[in-house]
């Protein structure tokens, strides 16, 4: 997704927006409340969102990478964003979920991508990339633990499945 050229520009949008829900984690309706004051700077410049979870209102802290940070710039003159006073230019739930399909389809992927695909996906690259249960729990808003090791129960999963063709293969 992150690579394929999107003229649509309603298409181009919902793509950014799915992207900045990869790289933070934030539920749909995180990212449709999200505005400027919820991202904050520490000492060293380094950015991050702290926010409360509308579903739970559980303080949520997510340290942004730059790819997100790039988004937040495309978008911070975008006239929604200007407007609305938010971050970014969230469509609602219907028409995103709808424009998601067809950049599905424009990709090619397999997968029904859906808002919380892309929760899932930051989730696991946090994981994958050895960053402790309890941070994840954190950056992710879960008022419970086990909550977040579903995440890591798939993890193991897909590691085992993997592990499972490679013998199949020798």
């Amino acid at each position: 997704i992150e690579d394929k050229e999107i003229e649509i520009e309603r298409l181009s949008e919902v793509k950014g927006v799915f992207l900045f829900a990869c790289y933070t984690g934030l539920a749909y309706v995180d990212l449709e409340k999200l505005t400027p004051s919820e991202i904050q700077t520490l000492e060293d410049g380094q950015k991050m969102i702290i926010t409360r979870r509308k579903k739970t209102e559980v303080k949520s802290t997510i340290f942004l990478q730059k790819k997100a940070l790039a988004l937040i710039k495309k978008y911070e003159n975008h006239p929604f964003c200007e407007s609305s006073g938010k971050v970014l230019p969230v469509k609602s739930n219907q028409k995103y979920n709808g424009y998601l399909k067809e950049i599905q389809v424009l990709c090619e992927i397999d997968k029904l991508l859906t808002s919380h695909v892309a929760r899932r996906t930051y989730a696991t690259y946090l994981l994958n990339n050895g960053i402790p249960l309890e941070i994840v729990q954190k950056s992710l808003g879960h008022t419970r633990i086990e909550q977040t090791q579903k995440y890591a129960k798939l993890l193991t999963k897909t590691v085992a499945d993997v592990v499972g063709k490679l013998d199949e293969k020798n």
